[in-house]
């Protein structure tokens, strides 16, 4: 991320131009590209400016999906926004696709470190958009003991922040893991004989 963020002269940069490139058919109002993105105001006005001005992106009107409680109910609603979206006439889409989602969003090390403080980990493992691989189930499989999960969600949008995109993930505390190991179930087997890469191992056996 380092790297992008000298090539490009912005870190910020880098996550708002990913974030579009992952989710090309959609539009973001302002504050959810701060959000998603976690840039600040200042810095995101900025950039959204540059990146416009290169012809990368365009403004868009859109209906936004607003879910507000009523009662014991959840009511869904249609506001209209004006907001950003990615410009796929852009002169150079292909390059820079290949650039930004070929190369490793995040260091091995980095990635485990995000996510240390959840709990103890035993054992990472990434598949999906960290693999380019359409078709996997999970982007990410994290089991370990006394995982908090306020602070383990706390650490996968730090990282979806890096790299624009909600991740699908999935976490256990180790003897349930090592529980659907044994019978075989359908989700972690997916995990393990599909394409992927594994981060941290402190529990599988040693081949």
């Amino acid at each position: 991320m380092e790297t992008l963020g000298i090539l490009f002269n912005s870190q910020a940069r880098v996550k708002i131009i990913r974030l579009f490139l992952f989710n090309q058919e959609m539009a973001y109002d302002f504050g959810d590209i701060c959000s998603k993105s976690k840039i600040k105001s200042n810095e995101a006005r900025k950039e959204l400016s540059l990146l416009k001005k290169a012809g990368l992106i365009k403004t868009r009107v859109f209906y936004k999906t607003i879910i507000k409680k009523k009662g014991k109910k959840q009511v869904e609603s249609k506001k209209k926004e004006k907001g950003w979206c990615l410009d796929l006439n852009f002169s150079y889409m292909s390059a820079l696709r290949d650039l930004l989602l070929s190369t490793e969003s995040l260091e091995r090390a980095n990635i485990v470190k995000k996510l240390s403080s959840a709990g103890k980990l035993k054992f990472v493992l990434v598949a999906g958009v960290f693999i380019q691989d359409p078709d996997s189930r999970l982007d990410m499989l994290v089991v370990g003991d006394g995982i908090r999960k306020s602070t383990l969600e706390k650490g996968i949008k730090g990282i979806e922040s890096e790299i624009g995109k909600e991740l699908a993930y999935a976490y256990f505390d180790t003897e349930d893991f090592k529980y659907r190991l044994g019978m075989y179930d359908k989700l972690v087997r997916d995990a393990l004989d599909y394409p992927h890469k594994v981060l941290l191992d402190k529990i599988m056996p040693q081949k």
